[in-house]
């Protein structure tokens, strides 16, 4: 009888520290998780805040054309107010934002390559070495988010991290991703200014 109640208690204790093991490895996968979702967050505020300087240099270029011509300018400020998101937060969204932007440069090279006293204006120069370093740090914020999607989607799909995701409502995040298509037909800055 004694031997019995040994192996209750054991089998108790057993059971109890299994619990505990599993609500502990719990807790440290949805604190895991909730890391990875709000660096996603960050990574994608980022591009956003990019994005924005971005499009206010393009506008600051627009402006700029204005004086050269201004129908063009008139028409590439509408584009800017009609398409312009100010607080991207999905993927799409920066996608969509992308391809808008390349679209308006695409364009405003064309004008300032109809006024050649535009492409050598100093100012017009400047804003577009600084469209550079946007795009550069456009495309870093990219990569952190791209990277830390990839580790979140990781730890949703992979069994067993993947119960918790499932049970507390993490989904998969979406990547960035680029049209080779679009980008082919994008402008390259390098070379607009050097002919």
């Amino acid at each position: 009888m004694e031997l019995l109640l040994i192996l209750v208690v054991l089998l108790i204790g057993a059971l109890v520290l299994i619990i505990i093991a599993v609500a502990v490895w719990f807790v440290m996968t949805q604190r895991k998780l909730v890391s990875l979702d709000e660096l996603c967050k960050n990574a994608m505020s980022q591009i956003a805040v990019q994005l924005n300087s971005r499009w206010d240099a393009v506008q600051g270029l627009v402006k700029m054309t204005a004086q050269y011509a201004k129908h063009e300018s008139e028409t590439l400020q509408n584009v800017i107010a009609q398409r312009r998101i100010s607080n991207v937060s999905t993927a799409a969204q920066v996608n969509e934002q992308q391809n808008v932007l390349g679209e308006v440069l695409g364009r405003l090279m064309a004008v300032s390559e109809s006024y050649p006293e535009l492409k050598a204006n100093q100012m017009f120069l400047e804003t577009m070495d600084g469209m550079k370093q946007y795009e550069e740090n456009v495309r870093m914020s990219r990569m952190v988010y791209n990277d830390t999607a990839t580790k979140m989607n990781r730890m949703v799909r992979q069994w067993p991290t993947s119960i918790v995701a499932g049970f507390l409502h993490f989904d998969e995040k979406e990547y960035l991703t680029v049209d080779e298509d679009k980008k082919k037909g994008y402008p390259d800055i390098d070379d607009a200014f050097k002919k």
